[in-house]
């Protein structure tokens, strides 16, 4: 289980599905770290589901995303991925994941309550 000063992995009934609870700023450490850890994900065989929660989220920092670790994980989501769902995002960013989730292969979802990902993920949160 990934844990890091930003984000924490959230254990699901699912093994093919992975949650990441993210608080307070992530840092460009944070952001590297998790692309490195889905990175070894989609080397794996299958596709998988990756649910993103925020949870008092204050951003990233500044070049957190420009990592060569980070552009490599988020081009090779597009193959690896079956659905990308995202909890508690900014109405900008859930217009954004939505209109990108009808033009990219993989099912875009947003949602404002968490308990409504997880129904529609057909999962739910186990003790690690």
């Amino acid at each position: 289980m990934l844990k890091l000063p930003s984000l924490i992995q959230v254990a699901a009934s699912r093994d093919d599905l992975y949650v990441f609870r993210i608080t307070g700023e992530v840092s460009a450490e944070d952001m590297s770290e998790l692309a490195a850890y889905m990175n070894d994900v989609f080397d794996k065989p299958g596709k998988v589901d990756l649910m993103l929660i925020f949870d008092r989220y204050d951003g990233a920092e500044s070049g957190a995303s420009f990592s060569w670790e980070t552009l490599k994980s988020r081009l090779r989501a597009l193959s690896n991925l079956n659905k990308y769902v995202v909890v508690g995002a900014s109405d900008h960013a859930a217009e954004l994941i939505e209109a990108m989730g009808s033009v990219i292969p993989v099912d875009a979802e947003t949602f404002d309550e968490e308990i409504s990902a997880w129904r529609y993920l057909e999962a739910e949160a186990v003790a690690a």
